[in-house]
């Protein structure tokens, strides 16, 4: 079984340099371990998912014209998240404000080519399948 993911998990992304944190809103009205239980539809760029430090994707414009400017060497850029889709699978069986709960297992893809994955879920005790 997975564990709920609440507010103050940690995410990594592959294209990023360093983790960043989950801001969960408490609009469900759900709580695990004290914290707002999150939903697969808590991907929101800079007010779900903040920023994993430096984006090293060349997908990602910013890093592209600065490796262009640096004659092809690689130069990372600040990160701004670009998800444009819920997080994938969560946990069906179990509803958070009508919508899947956000499980540890979880994935978020960014559109400059990054896979978002929890690394902690922010609490241990509360678990979905």
């Amino acid at each position: 079984m997975g564990q709920q993911v609440v507010m103050g998990a940690l995410l990594q992304c592959t294209m990023g340099a360093a983790p960043s944190s989950m801001m969960v809103l408490p609009a469900n009205c759900t709580m695990a371990c004290n914290m707002p239980a999150a939903n697969i539809m808590d991907y929101v760029p800079m007010m779900n998912i903040m920023p994993f430090g430096t984006c090293i994707s060349m997908a990602n414009p910013m890093v592209a014209a600065a490796t262009a400017a640096a004659l092809g060497v690689l130069t990372p850029m600040p990160c701004i998240p670009m998800t444009v889709a819920p997080w994938v699978v969560g946990a069906p069986t179990v509803l958070i404000g009508n919508m899947p709960a956000l499980n540890n297992s979880s994935k978020c893809m960014c559109a400059w080519g990054g896979s978002i994955a929890i690394n902690f879920a922010g609490q241990a005790t509360v678990q979905v399948p």
